[in-house]
This record gives C-alpha cells, structure tokens and sequence, in this order.
C-alpha cells in the first residue's frame, strides 16, 4: 500500500498542566480528557487488566526488573514478588505483560542472559492471593542471543484457540531474521507447554525451527489479534520503513533485504519489493517509532469504533489510524503530542477507555468529556 499523505486533525481547549491535567482534547468530535493513575521513574514497558469484567486493577511492569501491581480506585500500588531475573542493559529488561483471562496466567517477556549473551523469554506464572506474589518459571526461551542490548522485541498475544504469538527482534543481528535456523527477526507461535504446535509452517522443514510462524522482521513491539482474528504486527524500520503488517502463515516479511528505511547515517540498505517477500500493509517515512498498538471497539468512545491506535516512541503522540469498509487506511492523526512523551505501549481496558503507558515512568487514561 502507498504511503498516506499524513493528516492531523488535534485541537485543544484549555492549557495543559502536568499537575492537574486540566486539558481537554477533540478527536472526530470526540471530546477526552487524560488523567494520570500511576507515575513512577523507570519506563513502564507493559501492561495488562486483572479481570475482564471490570477496569479496577492493572499488573505491569518496569524495565528495570520490577513487576508491580496498581489498584485503579485508590491509584495505590505496589511491587510483585517473583518475576524473572532481567538482563537490565540498553532496550533490555522485563518487557511484555499478557493476562489470560481464561485460566488468570500471568504471561511475561524478558531479557534473560545466558553464556550466549541475552535473548528473549517467556514467562508464565500464577499471582498470589493478596497479589503481592508470582510464582512460575520460564515457560520458552528464543534462540536469538546476541551481546548488545538492542531489539528483543518483544509482544504475546493469544488467540482463541490458546495458541501463544510472540515477537521476537532481531538483535541487530540483521541477516538472521532471514535465517530460519535462528528465533532473531520472527514471530513465533507456541502451545501453552511453550512448544510448537505440529501445525506451525516450518515444523518438518530441515534447517528451520519449528516454533517460527513467520519471518524476515526488524525489532516488533507491537502485536494484537484484531476482531477479525486477523494477527497485526507494528515494527521499526531503521531511519524510516517503520510497519504495519498483516501477519501470515510463514511468510517473508523481508527484513534486511526489503525496507523503506535507510542506514540512520542516510544510505539505502536494500530494495524496496522482492518477489516471495511480503509488502508492508502501511509504513512510514520519516520514522514514528511504534511500540504498542490497539483496537478500539468499545461504546464509551463511538467515534473511535474501529480504529487502531499506536503508541509512539521517536513520534511522541498516539496515533490513530482509521480505516475504510476495506480495511484501507483513509486518516492518521497525532494526539497528545504536547505532552512530549515516549509512548511505550497503548490497550483498551474492560471498561472501554484507553489506556497508555510511558517511558517517562506513567500510566494515563483516556476519558470523554462532556
């Protein structure tokens, strides 16, 4: 798909004020205020709702190496025994949080150093009944080590089968995400025993592991699985080619050898299109960073129905993308640009609202405004 023209459509009414959040915003007539439940000094990477029914209590994490919990009536919160030890270096540390709903396990990603270096793994755990406690174990760990401390990834999202996806980067160890002998650059696709299923592509492929469900990724940060059960991907380029994929069954999705991104001291790295690699659904030049994305459709914001939004690190704003009956991106749009902050990752909670997380160490709200 051709790059959109970008549109920005923000307005504000009253001054912005880090104290008291006084602002309101306007978005397709959709008038929201922010409020601030949690504001801490480490980057808060993600995040997930205990409970399905109701928006009172969120688990999250600290890329430092805590997990914490936050009470959302009283805004008090507190550290979680029992996470995993993090390699805490550059982009690493604990990462991802996912909350089944189903079974209440608590899924995290993290940095795990090991005599390779460090890779990406998976956690999965239990909480404690005063939710002062996680008890579990690593449940997989990717083979994608490096010694740097860039691009782990890294996002899980399960489907309704209860197959486990999780994004893997590829540690700047570009080539390899086009190897298929290594988890650097892939999304892979687990059982909840954290093994692949006999269905995943490249089960039986000689050379190949059997855990990758696709391929040829930089570093992906965001993951969700749409309403449609459509499984999307947002990834950053390198200096611009930032996407947004569709992701397919064991497809090639080209990375280093097709990019719309060039080398950050301005060479290109590689071509635009090759046949048997998969073109991005969208992307974006000059680069916006996406870490995070979400589908709204919930009813306290009608005129966001359908939209997908994008938490933004190098952009600084919310990204809101809309889409036509053809799913064809027809509007972008910035928000919250003037509070000049990194964000990490974006959800819609059980009540509906939107929710953010910072690397300016916050948790914020979205609320309509009369």
């Amino acid at each position: 798909m051709k790059k959109l023209i970008f549109s920005l459509c923000f307005f504000s009414i009253t001054a912005f004020s880090h104290e008291s959040f006084s602002k309101t915003y306007e978005s397709e007539a959709q008038k929201f205020t922010v409020e601030k439940l949690f504001s801490g000094d480490d980057i808060v990477w993600g995040f997930d709702f205990l409970g399905a029914e109701e928006a009172r209590e969120i688990i999250f994490s600290e890329r430092d190496g805590k997990l914490k919990y936050l009470d959302l009536d009283t805004r008090k919160s507190h550290e979680i025994a029992g996470a995993p030890k993090v390699f805490s270096k550059s982009q690493g540390g604990l990462l991802d949080v996912y909350i089944d709903q189903k079974s209440g396990d608590i899924y995290l990603t993290y940095s795990d150093a090991d005599t390779k270096g460090a890779t990406t793994s998976l956690f999965r755990g239990k909480l404690s009944s005063d939710k002062r406690k996680l008890e579990g174990e690593r449940l997989f760990r990717a083979n994608a080590h490096a010694t740097g401390g860039l691009h782990f990834g890294s996002r899980i999202a399960i489907d309704k089968n209860g197959f486990i996806f999780m994004t893997v980067g590829e540690r700047n160890q570009r080539d390899s995400a086009q190897d298929l002998n290594t988890h650097h650059g892939k999304i892979l696709r687990l059982t909840k025993e954290g093994v692949a299923p006999p269905d995943n592509p490249f089960v039986g492929v000689p050379g190949a592991l059997p855990e990758i469900w696709s391929y040829g990724h930089r570093n992906p940060q965001g993951l969700i699985i749409d309403s449609r059960g459509k499984l999307i991907e947002v990834e950053f380029g390198p200096r611009g080619g930032d996407e947004l994929n569709i992701i397919e069954r064991g497809a090639n999705y080209g990375w280093p050898v097709i990019t719309y991104g060039k080398e950050y001291w301005g060479l290109s790295i590689g071509e635009k299109a090759k046949a048997g690699m998969m073109q991005p659904f969208f992307h974006w030049v000059p680069s916006i960073s996406p870490s995070g994305i979400a589908e709204y459709n919930a009813k306290a914001f009608p005129k966001f129905q359908g939209n997908l939004f994008l938490a933004t690190l190098s952009g600084n704003h919310l990204h809101r993308i809309v889409l036509d009956s053809h799913g064809k991106v027809i509007k972008e749009e910035k928000l919250l640009e003037d509070l000049g902050e990194r964000f990490r990752q974006v959800k819609v909670g059980p009540d509906g609202l939107i929710y953010l997380s910072t690397d300016g160490g916050q948790i914020l709200r979205l609320t309509p405004a009369p």
